[in-house]
C-alpha cells in the first residue's frame, strides 16, 4: 500500500484505480505544478530564441520580458487544461496518478477558472505588449493544445503526437512575430524545427512507458503500432531537421557556427535513432534517445541565440 497516494497497486500490474481524496492542504505549489513548469521552461527558451533571432542583437528587454510573460501565461493556460480534462485518465498512470486533480487535491472547477484565468491574462498581454499576431498564434497553439490534441485526437488517433506538435511549435514563431510583426521564412524554419523535433522526443518517452499507455487506453504509435514501426516513423522527422541549420546560415539568420554544431547534432540523432534497430535494450536506448532530444533542442537555441547574425 503506497500511503501518500491512498490506494494500492499491485506488484505485477501497470492498472491504478482511482484514489480517495488526499487529506494534506493544497499549497501554492500544486497551483504551480498544474502548469507543468518543466514544459513552461523549455518553452520559454524556444520564445526568448525566437525573439533574439529576429532582434538580431539589438534587444528592446521591457519588449521581451512582457512577450515572455504572455506566452508563458499563455502556456501555463494551456497545460492547466490539459490537466482539467485529462484528469481521469491521469489516476492510470504512475507517471501522472500524483497530479493534484488525479488525488483530488483539488475541485476540478477551481482548476477551470485558473486555466481561464491565465489563458485571458496570457492573450491579453500579448495582444497590447506583442502585437495581434503574437497573440493570434497564442490562440492557436491553445486550441490545438486544448481542443485538437487533448480532447480528441490523444483519445482516438495516433496522430495526436504529429498534429499536436503545432501547438508545441508556437513559442519560438511568437517570439519571432512579437519583434517583426510578420511570418517569414525564419519564422517557417524555427516553426519546422519545433514541430519536427517533438514527434521523436515523445515517442521515445512512449516507447520507455508503453505499457503504461496501453493500460491508460492512450493510442499513442507505440502501443497501436508497436515499437519497432515506432523506431521508424521516428527516422524522417530528425532527418528533415538536418537542413535547418543550414537555412539558417544561408539565408544569413545565423552563423557558421550554429550551422555546425547543430548539423552536427542532428546527424548524431539520426544515427542514434537508425541504431536503435540493433539495440537489445530497447528501455536504455530510448532514455538515452530521450534526454538527447532534450540536450539537442536546449543547445540549438542557445547556439542559434549566440551565433545570431547582428543586425
Amino acid at each position: 500500500m503506497d500511503k501518500h497516494l491512498g490506494y494500492q497497486t499491485p506488484p505485477d500490474s501497470t492498472t491504478f484505480v482511482s484514489p480517495s481524496p488526499q487529506d494534506q492542504a493544497v499549497t501554492w505549489r500544486d497551483f504551480v505544478a498544474l502548469t507543468k513548469p518543466g514544459i513552461l521552461r523549455s518553452n520559454l527558451v524556444a520564445t526568448f530564441g525566437g525573439f533574439w533571432l529576429a532582434s538580431g542583437w539589438n534587444v528592446h528587454f521591457i519588449h521581451l520580458i512582457w512577450t515572455l510573460l504572455g506566452t508563458m501565461l499563455v502556456m501555463a493556460s494551456s497545460c492547466v487544461f490539459n490537466n482539467y480534462f485529462d484528469r481521469d485518465l491521469d489516476t492510470k498512470m504512475a507517471r501522472t496518478q500524483d497530479r493534484v486533480l488525479a488525488t483530488r487535491r483539488l475541485s476540478p472547477n477551481v482548476v477551470l477558472w485558473y486555466a481561464i484565468g491565465l489563458g485571458l491574462l496570457g492573450l491579453g498581454v500579448l495582444a497590447i505588449f506583442s502585437g495581434l499576431l503574437a497573440a493570434a498564434l497564442g490562440v492557436l497553439g491553445m486550441f490545438v493544445y486544448v481542443v485538437i490534441y487533448t480532447l480528441w485526437l490523444k483519445r482516438s488517433s495516433t496522430w495526436s503526437t504529429s498534429i499536436g506538435g503545432i501547438s508545441g511549435a508556437m513559442p519560438p514563431v511568437i517570439g519571432y512575430v512579437a519583434v517583426t510583426n510578420h511570418i517569414d521564412l525564419a519564422a517557417w524554419l524555427l516553426f519546422a524545427m519545433l514541430f519536427l523535433w517533438q514527434p521523436p522526443h515523445f515517442w521515445a518517452l512512449g516507447i520507455r512507458r508503453v505499457e503504461e499507455y496501453r493500460a491508460a487506453g492512450f493510442p499513442l504509435l507505440p502501443v497501436v503500432k508497436g515499437i519497432t514501426r515506432t523506431k521508424y516513423q521516428m527516422l524522417p522527422y530528425i532527418a528533415l531537421l538536418i537542413p535547418i541549420p543550414i537555412l539558417m546560415y544561408v539565408y544569413n539568420y545565423t552563423g557558421v557556427i550554429y550551422m555546425i554544431v547543430s548539423l552536427v547534432l542532428s546527424v548524431v540523432w539520426l544515427f542514434m535513432a537508425v541504431a536503435g534497430f540493433r539495440k537489445p535494450d530497447t528501455d536504455k536506448w530510448a532514455k538515452t534517445a530521450f534526454i538527447f532530444s532534450i540536450n539537442y533542442l536546449t543547445l540549438s537555441f542557445i547556439l542559434m541565440i549566440i551565433d545570431t547574425v547582428h543586425k
